[in-house]
């Protein structure tokens, strides 16, 4: 007999019919494990329990999920994954606690590099742009300068005009 909590919840479609729908489970144990979202627009949630909530995404669009974990001798782990969910026939890498998982644009390992793209994210916000919204390469370029210890360019209108028109002629 197996044991655990409740199933997961099925994959569901979402409402353009474009796919299933992209789940993320959110654990919730103060100073012990703590996972949040530092930018999303789900368009389904569920609480399962006091500690435990899945939120959901359909194919395109983009979160950033942040986990958290210590111990009694301090943190043990700290990531920022910032995912876009996929749709039907889509290449996905699989990740802890996204179901069934997602293209992963950026991954930040350890509190520095977790705190620069905290950071990236705020500036974004600050130049008044979405995050969900701005040209997934630049995810990419940000995950890649930190990785070679270089700081990040930052997001351009530019750069972000250019998405839009390459946005409006993909299919």
């Amino acid at each position: 007999m197996a044991r655990g909590g409740p199933p997961a919840p099925p994959l569901q479609q979402d409402r353009s019919g474009e796919g299933p729908l992209t789940h993320v489970t959110l654990l919730w144990r103060e100073g012990e494990h703590e996972d949040w979202l530092r930018f999303g627009k789900p368009v389904a949630g569920r609480i399962i329990d006091r500690r435990r909530r899945i939120e959901s995404y359909a194919p395109g669009q983009v979160f950033a999920l942040v986990r958290w974990a210590s111990n009694a001798y301090g943190t043990v782990r700290s990531t920022l994954n910032i995912v876009r969910a996929v749709g039907r026939g889509e290449g996905f890498t699989t990740l802890p606690q996204v179901d069934p998982g997602g293209e992963l644009l950026l991954a930040a390992r350890g509190w520095a590099k977790v705190r620069a793209v905290l950071q990236a994210i705020d500036a974004i916000e600050a130049a008044g742009y979405d995050p969900c919204l701005i040209a997934p390469d630049h995810w990419r370029h940000i995950g890649n300068r930190l990785a070679c210890g270089m700081p990040p360019r930052s997001y351009s209108e530019h750069r972000h005009r250019a998405w839009l028109l390459r946005r409006r002629l993909q299919p």
